[in-house]
Formats: C-alpha cells, structure tokens, sequence
C-alpha cells in the first residue's frame, strides 16, 4: 500500500507517532488510509451539507475495513463571487484547488480518495488533481437544488433586467430573491456545477446518480456511503483514474454534453482534464461530436426547460447514455468496476418530456458548438441549445466595451438597442486575468427582452446558466493580439452557428492595418496570484491551464 511509506517499519515510528496523536489507533492505522477531500464551506449553498455527505463516505470506507482521513480545499461561489473583483478569482481557483490536493497527497501518502466536490471550479479543479496524481479514486458531489414553480438563480438575476425596465415590481423581486434558491445544493438548472457532475458519471469517476441526485433526498446521503464502499473495491484492485480517463471516455463525456445540453465551462474544463492526462484534443472535436448528437434533453436556462430534479426523475445520466449507446464507446472502464456497457443497460428513460428519444430529439445536433472565422481563429464556444432560433444567424452593429461593468452600465441604461452585438473584451484568461463569467449582462439582456435581437460577444466565459445569442472564450483573446482588440465601434459582426461561423466583416488589409497602428490595452497593475496566473495561463481554446 502507499501508506506503508509511513506505517510500516521501524524508521516509521516519528511517523506513527504522528498520527496516533490525530487520535488513530494503531489498528486503524495498519488499514488501507483514504484521503476524503471534501470542499465544504459555509459560504456556498452547493457546500454547506457536504460535511453530511462526508460523514457517510466516511461510514461506507469504515464498514469495508478502511481509515477515513479528511482534509479541505477552497472553493469559490461564482454567483456570490459576481463583481470586479470577485469573479476574476473563480477559474483560476480551479489551478489551486488542483494544486493544493496534489501537495496534501504528495505529502501525505493515501491508498485512495474520495473527492468531494459540487460547485463550478471545485469539480474540475479536483478531477485535474485525480489524473495527475492517479491513485484510486472516486467522485461524490452534494447534489443540486430544487427548484419550486420553475424558477432559479438564473430567475433573479433576469428579473433584474425586468425591474429595470418596470416589467418586475419591487415586491416581486423580493419575492423572487428569497424564493428562488429554496433548499442548499448547486444551482438547479443545467448550469456548471450540475454539467460537470453529470460529466463525472459519463467519464466513469463517479457513480449512477451523482450528476442528478437532489441534494436533499436522502438517496444522496445513500450514494455517499456506497462511494465510500466502493473506494476499498477500487484500491484493492488498484482502478485508478488514468485507467477511466482516456481518449474514449473524453469522447464519450462530450456525446453525453451534447445530449444533455451542458454549460459552454465543459468546453473548459474537460479539454484541461485532458491535457493533465496527457490526451490529445482539438475543439474540433465538439463539432464532429455536435453533428452526429442530438439533443435530447431542455434543461434551464432554456426558457421553460426542465431543472435537475426533473432529469434525476426521468432516469438520470445513465438514462440519458442508454438513449445515446450507439455513439458511446461501452468498453470505457468505470468505478463501478464494470465497463459503461454493463452500467447502463438496464436504466431506461422514463416517458419522452424530459428525455427525449434518440430519433425524436429537441434537435439533431448537440448542445455546444465551437465557431471559427477572422474573429475568432482559433475557436469560440455558444450554447445552442439556448439560443433563440432566430438568432442562430445573425449579423449587427459592434458596440465595444472593455469591461463587465460598462457593458453591463449600457445595457441597464437603454444605449444597446436590438440589433446590437456588445463586444465585451481584454476578459481573457490573460487579459482579465481570470476569464470573468458574463453573466451579468447575458442576464440584463434576457430580462429586458432584447436576447431575440441582441448579442454578446466576449473572449471571457458565460455562466451555465445564461442563455441567448452569447459567443464566448473568442481565440486568441484581446490581450494576446486577437482579432477581437482591433474591432471598432459599428462594425458588422456575423455568425452563423448551425455552420460553425464567427466573423469580422471588415477586409484582411483593413484588419492588417488595424493591428499596425492599434494599440493594445495597457495590462492593469495588479499584485498577488492573479499576477503570476496571467504570465502562465494558455488561451481558453487550450483549456486555459497553466503551462
């Protein structure tokens, strides 16, 4: 076993004598150690039952003959973190959540772990973590909100735009603040905690029910403790995570995206799991993916669509995986033990609204689509299954802004009018640094109505949970020299996302001439680790990971 490097032997007592002054017995330390990495804190409602759900991964590991040790890490609310400052921290969170895992395991020898995760950045920035260190491990998420009468966070911050414009009273948005969220768990809609969950059961980390399971029905404490059964099965066997992550099973994840409609973050997150797994990937790959993937699933913030207590209701990701078996790979290893094949045959989706059927989709191709052309060479990501469908073609007037705040300013202030596209720019990884979320004026634009005739065009990222006719994470990004830095107030922008295209119409020696004598912006002075992440950070066709 790995803890034997501190367990076993006489040169091991100043280590032994350690841990039985945490308390352990000297019986208990002679057991297999399982790290539980558990990410709660009283800040975010996705986190703050995740000691509940530890407390049985720690049950389930005991009843099979283990030692359950738990240590934390961060993690970050992005919709609490919304703000200048707040949300520039919450991708690059995802670096040192995977970075401070890797030094409590490389300096604490466990025989296995248990990740603990549920919100944005925490899931992938443990997942990251598991393939780099590749010891046996397994994924137990905290489980989703309800949702009552339909409505979610996403709901809140749209009625904000709505009561700017007098559609939403002041009583209503009282009503609806403290209504909208009504129980702890991740955000109740398909948004990015919920996608990545949901990706941990089609990559095979995580068992059947972790993506959909609310997380206040008792069947989510249930799970907990039958993960912390099967971490001893995966350590006696020695499953470990570079044996389920592999080219395939990346490949079979993004088939399940595209059917469940995931959040444009998966785009994210699952090309930097790869590349800390050391597998090739090309954002090209969505799009082959896309084409041969219906979409079967409306889930929020499709207006109208379906929340997660819904999709857990239907069948769940393995429902969900059985419908689209002939596009998977079924020979995938999984933590079950058994391969994907054996996992999902017998769950089959129950009734056609929420799950729809495999030749009776919502739409024949899936959820994502990556858009290429002279304003975005290396790739942009829009979440279709969201957009309007008389906004999957689209051309109008640029209205330029180099921050959040201002864009978000002009919105709530009447100056953006239908027919506008606002650039929102230098909010790169790089350039913001840090890769800020839009959901701010994503949110203003729906609820004001205008996201049928108005887009939004960034080299930032978009929140799961926004909605409408938002190209994000545009390659290369302002801040690198991107084409999106040398576009100008009026301009005509074009994009046609059934045919993957994104364009400044403007003429290659215009464009030329724009980038010889157009200045860059000057990089703002800033200290600390948002300094050191910049200088390191790829672009977000990449994966935004550090290099």
């Amino acid at each position: 076993m790995r803890s034997n490097r501190i367990t076993k032997g006489v040169e091991c007592a100043p280590q032994r004598s350690l841990l039985h002054a945490t308390g352990l017995t000297e019986s208990e330390i002679k057991k297999p150690l399982i790290g539980i990495v558990n990410s709660f804190n009283e800040v975010i409602p996705g986190h703050i039952e995740l000691q509940t759900i530890s407390r049985k991964v720690k049950d389930g590991v005991l009843a099979k003959g283990g030692t359950p040790i738990e240590f934390n890490t961060i993690g970050i609310c992005d919709g609490i973190a919304m703000g200048h400052a707040g949300m520039d921290y919450s991708l690059p969170s995802r670096e040192i959540i995977a970075d401070s895992i890797e030094s409590m395991v490389m300096a604490h020898p466990f025989d296995g772990l248990v990740f603990i995760p549920n919100c944005d950045k925490i899931v992938p920035g443990m997942l990251i973590a598991s393939v780099r260190l590749n010891i046996p491990s397994i994924f137990v998420s905290g489980g989703a909100m309800l949702s009552i009468d339909g409505t979610d966070l996403i709901s809140v911050f749209e009625a904000v735009g709505k009561h700017k414009v007098g559609d939403c009273t002041d009583e209503e948005l009282k009503n609806m603040e403290c209504n909208a969220c009504p129980t702890c768990g991740s955000c109740s809609g398909m948004f990015t905690a919920n996608s990545m969950n949901c990706l941990c059961e089609a990559l095979g980390m995580a068992l059947d029910g972790n993506g959909t399971i609310p997380a206040v029905y008792s069947h989510r404490k249930r799970l907990a403790y039958d993960t912390g059964e099967k971490i001893m099965e995966l350590v006696e066997k020695n499953i470990c995570p570079l044996d389920i992550i592999t080219e395939k099973s990346i490949e079979n994840a993004f088939v399940v995206d595209m059917a469940l409609g995931c959040s444009t973050n998966t785009a994210l997150h699952v090309p930097a799991i790869a590349y800390e797994a050391g597998i090739p990937f090309d954002l090209k790959m969505i799009n082959e993916v896309s084409e041969k993937t219906p979409n079967l699933c409306r889930l929020a913030p499709v207006p109208g669509g379906h929340h997660m207590q819904d999709l857990y209701a239907a069948g769940g990701v393995y429902a969900v995986m059985n419908e689209v078996k002939s596009l998977l790979d079924l020979s995938c290893m999984t933590v079950t033990g058994k391969v994907v094949g054996e996992n999902i045959k017998v769950h089959i989706k129950k009734g056609d609204e929420v799950i729809r059927s495999f030749n009776k989709p919502y739409s024949k191709t899936g959820g994502l689509a990556v858009l290429y052309g002279n304003l975005a060479p290396n790739g942009s990501i829009v979440k279709r299954s969201a957009v309007d469908a008389g906004m999957m073609k689209f051309s109008g007037k640029a209205r330029i802004f180099d921050s959040e705040e201002t864009a978000t300013e002009a919105i709530f202030g009447g100056k953006i009018k239908p027919g506008d596209v606002v650039v929102v720019r230098y909010a790169g990884p790089a350039g913001g640094p840090g890769m800020r979320e839009m959901l701010k004026p994503t949110s203003a634009i729906a609820g004001m109505g205008l996201d049928g005739s108005v887009a939004l065009i960034t080299d930032g990222r978009f929140s799961g949970g926004s909605r409408g006719g938002a190209i994000g994470h545009i390659s290369p990004e302002a801040a690198s020299g991107g084409t999106i830095a040398y576009v100008k107030e009026g301009d005509t922008i074009s994009f046609d996302i059934d045919n993957y295209k994104i364009n400044l119409n403007i003429s290659d020696e215009e464009l030329e001439n724009r980038k010889n004598t157009m200045q860059l912006r000057e990089e703002p002075l800033i200290k600390g680790y948002l300094n050191r992440y910049r200088k390191f950070v790829s672009s977000a066709d990449k994966g935004a990971v550090l290099s």
